[in-house]
């Protein structure tokens, strides 16, 4: 007699791995122990099944579903699971307008679980607000963006906002195992090498979904019986976890940014080829570059904004993958040259000056006369020349009307730097001499 499709056996054998061995209790659950450890207080609100409103932000494959799927069991709540991307307003709304009824009526809680809720418009998250502020619904949402950008900033600060991290290769290896060994997974029916599970781990990336698939994948290809050489054969390279308008997108960019700050080339390398790899368009390396070189090089070394210019150019004559070394050369460039931020430092302090000023008159020694009329009110008139005088230089008040001249760039004693502060200070004497 054949197997029902609602049989067990069938189950295992059509439903996808990952799906199958999705967590059911905390005691299950692998990773995130300081979200939902022992002793945590968001495990303590799930048991207790006192939860408040919540938002799990990280990468996919973290736990986020799994951990609202186990809410949902433990709460006596009513579970309602909506997806942003599908739920318009009118729908959501509906929801909420039940759970005013179900609690006034019945005293029963709701929990509303929004999957993507980043992916909410604002009328959406609008009409979600005032249910969530006076408790009508127990808000989860999931995403895998930054919640402090990406979700209406008054749902956050009624929330509580949960940070999950990638998995450690530990903890794939643990959810691995389990699936080998777990009558839901394999049951023992297969044997695969340790080493095996290991490289299947560490290409991961952090992400279970990601691990368990490929065992899936590599149990169906290889058959029972799965050595390390095949698994290698079938998954030679780490799952890269980068979204080139995501959350990791902006921090991988602002850890490249701060490497080569920091002066280290080694790393700024890493992180360089880790976007190249990724798929980042290589123009916006060069922007960020560019910048970089003005705003953290500077002065101290005025050939690194040159470099980065030139090796942009031969990019564009050139392109991948031969391009590659431009940006190679001009990261490592950046990173060895002497930093300054003097020069925006300077800027920071021009805008201050300039925000606490009035009228910013020009006075009429600076100004231009081409006219006789202009001139006779007064326009141009003691202006000095200064390339008739020694050294170039004259006593002389270049600031606004009322403004108290000021030194704005204060060159540092890094690189370059050093001989423009000796000029620079030799000059100021010359132009606002004290006294």
């Amino acid at each position: 007699m054949p197997k029902s499709a609602t049989s067990p056996q069938a189950a295992v054998s059509t439903e996808p791995l990952a799906y199958r061995m999705r967590p059911r209790t905390l005691a299950e659950f692998v990773g995130q122990e300081d979200i939902v450890g022992e002793g945590t207080p968001l495990r303590a609100e799930i048991e207790k099944d006192l939860l408040r409103s919540i938002i799990l932000a990280g990468p996919p494959g973290t736990g986020k579903t799994t951990l609202s799927r186990i809410i949902a069991e433990r709460t006596e709540a009513t579970f309602v699971q909506l997806n942003a991307v599908t739920s318009g307003v009118k729908e959501l709304k509906a929801v909420c307008e039940e759970a005013l009824r179900m609690k006034t009526t019945f005293h029963t809680r709701t929990v509303l679980f929004i999957d993507e809720i980043h992916r909410f418009n604002t009328s959406q998250q609008d009409a979600l607000l005032p249910y969530v502020e006076s408790g009508t619904v127990i808000l989860i949402g999931a995403t895998t963006q930054n919640p402090y950008f990406d979700v209406n900033q008054a749902l956050v600060s009624r929330s509580r906002v949960s940070l999950l991290k990638p998995l450690s290769a530990d903890n794939v290896l643990l959810i691995l195992q389990r699936a080998v060994s777990d009558s839901r997974g394999y049951g023992g029916r297969v044997t695969i090498a340790e080493a095996a599970l290991k490289h299947l781990a560490q290409i991961s990336n952090g992400d279970a979904r990601i691990a368990l698939n490929a065992l899936e994948l590599t149990v169906l290809t290889a058959g029972k019986k799965v050595s390390l050489e095949q698994a290698r054969r079938l998954f030679a390279e780490r799952s890269m976890r980068y979204d080139k308008t995501g959350e990791d997108h902006f921090n991988t960019i602002s850890a490249f940014i701060k490497t080569m700050r920091g002066s280290d080339p080694d790393a700024a390398l890493v992180w360089l080829f880790k976007m190249l790899k990724s798929g980042e368009d290589p123009r916006f390396l060069f922007r960020r570059m560019a910048i970089f070189a003005s705003e953290d090089v500077g002065n101290a070394d005025p050939r690194a904004l040159q470099l980065v210019v030139s090796a942009w150019q031969a990019f564009e004559l050139v392109g991948l993958p031969e391009g590659e070394f431009f940006l190679a050369h001009a990261c490592v460039y950046l990173c060895q040259a002497p930093k300054s931020n003097a020069v925006t430092r300077a800027m920071g302090g021009a805008r201050s000056a300039i925000s606490s000023a009035s009228g910013l008159e020009v006075p009429n020694h600076l100004r231009n006369a081409p006219v006789k009329g202009m001139a006779e009110q007064g326009y141009h008139e003691g202006y000095q020349y200064p390339h008739d005088h020694p050294g170039g230089v004259v006593t002389a008040n270049y600031f606004p009307v009322g403004m108290t001249p000021q030194n704005l760039y204060e060159p540092t004693d890094r690189g370059f730097e050093v001989e423009v502060r000796e000029r620079l200070e030799r000059v100021r004497v010359k132009i606002r001499p004290v006294g």
